[in-house]
């Protein structure tokens, strides 16, 4: 008998545990992977989209590459998801498998944030990387606010790295003079898991006047007088307002009635679910890992390895170690890596590699790697 498998998202956490599955069990697998886009791209080349460094086409990976063992990919839209049968309705389809797994990730709530959608601009979904690329040009002088409007949202670094990169961007076209940046976090440091990569962005901020906001949140974007309004009432005036939108489970995963407060509570040791045979991996649990594909690929590889051992009645497998490696842009081409663990110790820990040119050619390893392991590719399109 085949391992039926259904694997609900095709991102990090997705494709990670379905390459897995597939060399593992070859033949004595059968697994659909589903999204409802036709085509993958890494969450750092938004920036490269954004700032005009790369065309859309060039970064993405198209699903309909993969071409592996046991494995068949349905692009469709998940209507609905029946944990305890193991059962997902989408618009063309039904399918239920031994296994489900559900990799879907947190979905941008914009209208959260009241003005954000008439009189801002959010930079963490491809659209609104593209939409920038059309609006930044035509913005000359004045302030601009880099604002997280809610936690936990999707890698904790990107915001600094967008203000970082925006001064380069400014530079380039010879007006930073005449513009101000600020960066609104709701931490009291950028990367509060290491001090280290903290004490750098923060010296990198200074060095560059970005002003660093701290234990702040955008509640309010006023469109008519060009206000952010933060949580304390502070008013911050703006020209170019740059939001991290609110995070939230996709609509039917909060209907499919496994979420608890706001997201799927899982086993942090395997990522199980209560329901048996099924696991939350990436984004949509509860966790307590950033919210970042690295981490969503470590925790594939767990659940990968632990439906395995079930199938062939083996022993389970080593607990999620909740760690990953994370890559900061700090611009002028730099690149710095922070090492976080957050189940090891008694608290979350971090170290810190300093920002060279040389890591940025490791970041585009870590990038083209997982496009030949996942999508047979060998490098991205240039």
């Amino acid at each position: 008998m085949k391992l039926r498998v259904v694997v609900l998202g095709a991102g990090f956490g997705g494709l990670e545990l379905s390459t897995i599955l597939s060399e593992k069990l070859g033949s004595d697998l059968d697994l659909t992977l589903i999204d409802k886009s036709d085509s993958f791209y890494f969450g750092f080349s938004k920036f490269d989209v954004m700032f005009g460094h790369k065309t859309s086409e060039a970064v993405r990976l198209y699903y309909s590459n993969i071409v592996k063992p046991g494995i068949q990919f349905i692009r469709d839209s998940i209507t609905a998801i029946d944990p305890a049968t193991k059962i997902v309705t989408t618009q063309h389809g039904r399918y239920e498998g031994d296994i489900l797994v559900i990799a879907l990730g947190a979905d941008y709530d914009v209208s959260a944030t009241p003005g954000l959608a008439e009189a801002g601009n959010e930079f963490y979904s491809f659209k609104g990387a593209e939409r920038l690329r059309e609006v930044l040009p035509a913005f000359s002088k004045g302030n601009v606010i880099v604002g997280v409007c809610s936690a936990p949202f999707k890698c904790p670094p990107a915001p600094s790295e967008a203000a970082l990169l925006m001064h380069d961007y400014l530079v380039k076209r010879g007006i930073r003079n005449d513009a101000e940046i600020s960066i609104v976090m709701p931490f009291g440091l950028p990367i509060p898991p290491s001090p280290d990569t903290s004490k750098a962005l923060l010296e990198a901020f200074e060095e560059r006047n970005i002003k660093f906001i701290a234990k702040q949140v955008v509640k309010t974007i006023d469109g008519s007088r060009r206000l952010a309004i933060l949580d304390d009432g502070t008013e911050m005036p703006f020209d170019l307002f740059l939001g991290v939108p609110k995070h939230r489970v996709p609509t039917v995963v909060e209907q499919s009635g496994m979420t608890v407060n706001g997201w799927i509570p899982v086993d942090k040791t395997n990522l199980k679910t209560q329901y048996p045979g099924v696991y939350a991996i990436g984004d949509v649990n509860s966790v307590g890992t950033p919210k970042a594909g690295v981490f969503a690929e470590g925790a594939a590889k767990v659940a990968a390895e632990s439906i395995i051992a079930e199938f062939e009645n083996g022993g389970e497998p080593l607990p999620y170690k909740g760690d990953g490696i994370c890559y900061v842009e700090f611009g002028d081409g730099r690149v710095g890596k922070v090492n976080v663990d957050f189940f090891s110790g008694p608290a979350p820990f971090g170290t810190y590699t300093e920002a060279t040119a040389e890591l940025a050619a490791d970041k585009e390893f870590f990038g083209s790697s997982r496009a030949a392991r996942w999508f047979g590719q060998t490098q991205l399109q240039v």
